[in-house]
């Protein structure tokens, strides 16, 4: 893993949490997107370096709506870059981690995600996230 590539926050309205953290860091954010295979809109803010991913459900069905349902608004997940998604995968399950996605899929922001659960990574829902080229 190289970085932290963003912060994910569950949010049940993006339109004013937006408002939010607009006001937050002194400017808008740099891309919205819907990803309709995980129900989801999503809309990323930069702060310095570093990234942060606000997330509301499209559906009730969602992760993101499970998980606001059972924690509240809050954060959601950390994500961390890597290199090589499909040899991190491997490199994780030899380690003993429990991984949701044993192959990669089109996540937001142009990247193959994965995750892993939290119950291998003391209750903190990890997602690795590799640029698409």
């Amino acid at each position: 893993m190289r970085k932290i590539e963003h912060i994910g926050i569950a949010v049940s309205n993006l339109e004013s949490a937006s408002l939010i953290y607009e006001k937050l860091f002194g400017a808008p954010s740099y891309k919205q997107e819907e990803v309709a295979s995980e129900g989801v809109k999503t809309a990323f803010f930069m702060s310095g370096p570093n990234k942060i991913e606000l997330l509301e459900a499209t559906n009730p069905e969602s992760p993101i709506a499970k998980f606001i349902a059972k924690k509240g608004e809050g954060i959601h997940h950390i994500a961390f870059d890597v290199e090589d998604i499909i040899a991190e995968i491997e490199r994780l399950k030899n380690e003993g981690f429990i991984v949701l996605n044993e192959t990669p899929k089109k996540g937001a922001d142009n990247k193959l995600v994965a995750f892993l659960h939290p119950k291998s990574t003391n209750g903190v829902l990890i997602e690795l996230c590799q640029e698409i080229k």
